[in-house]
Parts: structure tokens; C-alpha cells; sequence
């Protein structure tokens, strides 16, 4: 009997870099799962998008990846533009992996490895995002720098705190975006400090804060406009609002859409899934329904 084969697709700074160590026993998994392994580490931002956009055609039947959101985003982006899409098998090992947690993968990555080999497919919704592509979150505004401009070495000690650190720094100078949002049949125009469009049951390590009843396979995305606080009690509000995951405020705006538009005078800079996604006057967000298949545990 031919042998399954797998590419398997890792980032060695992710995290604490905690896969060195974990390496042998994730592959010695796959191999006794009658697995023949490929792998590919990444080296620069691109190389998981490459790796598996040029991968041979009908040659493998499962791609794998370790690492964090990030990784995760480049192989997504990669499969994407591949007319044959395979399932995607994931070990978290970044910082806060938010996505991996919304699918119950889980924390330990033999365990993680485990549901690559033992789990079953889950067809989840992609985000398209202009030409680029994302899997959990689009934002702009407050903090959503945060995560691109911390240095990688910050983010292995700090974890998470990392974001949270660097954000407070900057809560004395919030920029506000003089933005119009479209969506279905709705038009919105005011002033932001943030936005995030997500398909995911937690941002930044914080569960709740995306919204109520969400599902990543609905079709729809949760969004939420932040609006720009008149004074520093609105400001706290706001901050309470998001840490309890109460977010229906006056000083928001919180809804589902399958698609939007969103245009401003100025550039905006934003982030896909915790890295840099550009800047743009212009963007339109499409929620492409159970576009890939992701591997997760066998429960109910």
C-alpha cells in the first residue's frame, strides 16, 4: 500500500521556538501514521505561500504547519491560490493562536499532531481581502501595529502581554479614520480608532471579544467599528466593553456581513491575521464560505 504523503511546513522562531525541541516526536506521529513527511522550514515572510503554491500537483495529500498565526495565514494564502485545495493540518506554536483555540486544536503540540493524523476535516470560511487573503482577522486602528512592530524575540518572552504592553504606550495619541462603510443594504460614515472584521471566537488572547454566537463556517463575518471617544470615560468604556466582551455600546457599532466595503480619504494602514497587510484607501472584504478544509479533534 502507496504511502500518504505529507508537506510539512514549519516557522523555527515561532513562539519560544519551542518545535525544536518538539520536532523528532511531531514527526515520529506523522510517520507512524504511515505518513511520508516533506519538510520545508520557513526562512523570510513569503516562504509558506511559496512552499505550497509551487508544491508538485496530486503529489501530496494532506499539508501540515507549525507555528503562529502567521505561518497558518501564508499556507491559507498558499492553498488558496492552488485550483486543487487539500486539507490543512495545524500545530499552534506561536504566541497567542488565537484561530487554533476557536478550532479547539490543541495547546500542546503532540496533541495538535495527534488531530492531524486521528481528526477530521472542518470546512471553514476564508476571508479575501482585496488581492490578499486572511484566515481569522482583519483590523486597523488602536493596537492593530502592535503585532507587526514588536520585535520577534519581545514576542517568545512576552507572549500576548507583548501586544498589550505595547499598546498602552500609545493610548495618549489615538489617531482617528474618517471612514464610509457598505454592507448589504447598510451605509456607515463617521470617525474610527479601530476596526476588526474576524471569523474567530478570540482576538489578541481575549475570548468574547469578537461577539455573540459565532460560527467559522456561516459564511459570515463579526465586525466592529469602533467610534472615536470624546473624552477619556468614553475611552475606558470602551477598553472595559472589549476585556468583559461586552461590546454593545453606544460607542460602537457591532454586526454580521458576508461582504463589505469599507473607503476613507487617507491611507489605512491594516493587519491580516497579525501581519502587515498594507495601506489602503480602498478595501473590499469577502467572506468566501468553507473555502478550505482544516483538520481538528473528533469531538462533537
Amino acid at each position: 500500500m502507496e504511502k500518504k504523503k505529507m508537506l510539512f511546513i514549519y516557522n523555527p522562531r515561532a513562539g519560544k521556538e519551542k518545535i525544536r525541541n518538539r520536532m523528532l516526536d511531531i514527526i515520529d506521529i506523522f510517520a507512524r501514521a504511515d505518513f511520508e513527511v516533506t519538510v520545508s522550514p520557513t526562512l523570510a515572510r513569503g516562504d509558506g505561500i511559496r512552499a505550497v503554491a509551487e508544491r508538485k500537483p496530486d503529489y501530496y495529500d494532506i499539508i501540515a504547519c507549525s507555528g503562529g498565526d502567521g505561518t497558518l495565514d501564508e499556507v491559507v494564502t498558499g492553498m488558496m491560490q492552488c485550483e486543487k485545495k487539500l486539507p490543512i493540518g495545524y500545530v499552534p506554536a506561536g504566541s497567542t493562536n488565537d484561530f487554533a483555540g476557536s478550532l479547539k486544536i490543541p495547546k500542546k503540540m503532540t496533541e495538535a499532531a495527534r488531530v492531524i493524523v486521528e481528526g477530521k476535516d472542518f470546512a471553514c470560511d476564508i476571508g479575501r481581502f482585496n488581492d490578499d487573503v486572511f484566515v481569522y482577522i482583519a483590523a486597523f486602528g488602536m493596537f492593530t501595529d502592535v503585532s507587526y512592530e514588536t520585535p520577534q524575540d519581545i514576542k517568545n518572552v512576552l507572549g500576548h502581554m507583548a501586544y498589550i504592553l505595547e499598546g498602552v504606550k500609545r493610548l495618549s495619541g489615538i489617531k482617528s479614520y474618517s471612514l464610509k462603510v457598505e454592507y448589504e443594504d447598510q451605509v456607515i460614515e463617521g470617525s474610527f480608532i479601530f476596526g476588526m472584521i474576524t471569523n474567530s471566537l478570540s482576538v489578541g488572547g481575549f475570548k468574547r471579544i469578537t461577539g455573540k454566537n459565532v460560527e467559522l463556517d456561516d459564511g459570515e463575518f463579526e465586525v466592529t467599528l469602533i467610534k472615536m471617544p470624546s473624552n477619556p470615560v468614553e475611552l475606558n468604556i470602551i477598553i472595559t466593553a472589549l476585556v468583559s466582551g461586552n461590546i454593545n455600546t453606544d460607542l460602537m457599532y457591532c454586526f454580521k456581513a458576508s461582504s463589505l466595503k469599507i473607503t476613507s480619504e487617507e491611507e489605512v494602514a491594516w493587519t491580516l491575521d497579525g501581519e502587515f497587510g498594507g495601506k489602503h484607501r480602498e478595501v473590499v472584504i469577502n467572506n468566501c464560505k468553507q473555502a478550505l478544509k482544516i483538520r481538528v479533534p473528533n469531538v462533537t
